[in-house]
């Protein structure tokens, strides 16, 4: 029974959420209502906000799986290896992958997405909140890892997360000016190379 109502929720969670993407595409999020996400998604409009609690939950959730990535990815590295290289790796196979997060993904729909989330002040906003959150919880896996002061994690991450956001922006930019993701990929792997090496010079001693 249990297994049966998790379904039927994601179910929910993934109509809401689908409608109001679609919606927000179409119209721009400033001008769709969460009544009118109701009504296409076929629910009341208590229940999206039993789902998301605020309108731009109904677009930042879609970030929500990546939160935490880059300190899965520091506490999943083997034993002494270096948090720097195991982020670095793991941000060069999301370009390989052509993975939205990387900002190298030329899917029509993901770039007006992302082109949504940086035109709109509200989504921005929040999407701030996303990349301060990403950086507590990375600070604590290096706390955790590799056993740093707390001022040093928490400088250590921000400086990641900034890094990993500013590669990202830029490849979406090129692509939205035009590029396609095959275009850009030799550049966006030799900008993450650049990046992550100025970080281990600046960070190497540290961590």
């Amino acid at each position: 029974m249990t297994g049966l109502r998790e379904r039927k929720k994601a179910r929910t969670h993934a109509t809401i959420s689908e409608a109001a993407i679609a919606l927000f595409l179409e119209h721009g999020f400033d001008q769709v209502s969460v009544a009118q996400v109701a009504e296409v998604a076929e629910v009341s409009k208590r229940t999206v906000f039993a789902y998301f609690p605020a309108k731009e939950d109904l677009v930042i959730h879609r970030f929500a799986d990546h939160e935490d990535e880059p300190a899965r990815v520091v506490r999943a590295r083997p034993p002494g290896a270096d948090p720097l290289e195991a982020l670095r790796d793991h941000f060069l196979q999301g370009l390989r992958d052509r993975d939205p997060v990387t900002g190298l993904n030329d899917l029509p729909q993901i770039l007006a997405f992302t082109r949504m989330v940086h035109e709109t002040p509200a989504l921005r906003t929040r999407a701030g909140s996303f990349q301060e959150g990403s950086g507590r919880m990375l600070a604590q896996a290096l706390q955790d890892t590799a056993r740093v002061p707390a001022l040093t994690a928490r400088l250590a991450a921000a400086h990641m997360v900034s890094t990993h956001w500013l590669l990202s922006m830029d490849n979406f930019r090129a692509l939205d000016g035009g590029r396609s993701a095959d275009e850009r990929y030799p550049q966006a792997v030799a900008d993450a190379e650049h990046a992550f090496t100025l970080l281990t010079e600046g960070l190497a001693r540290h961590l």
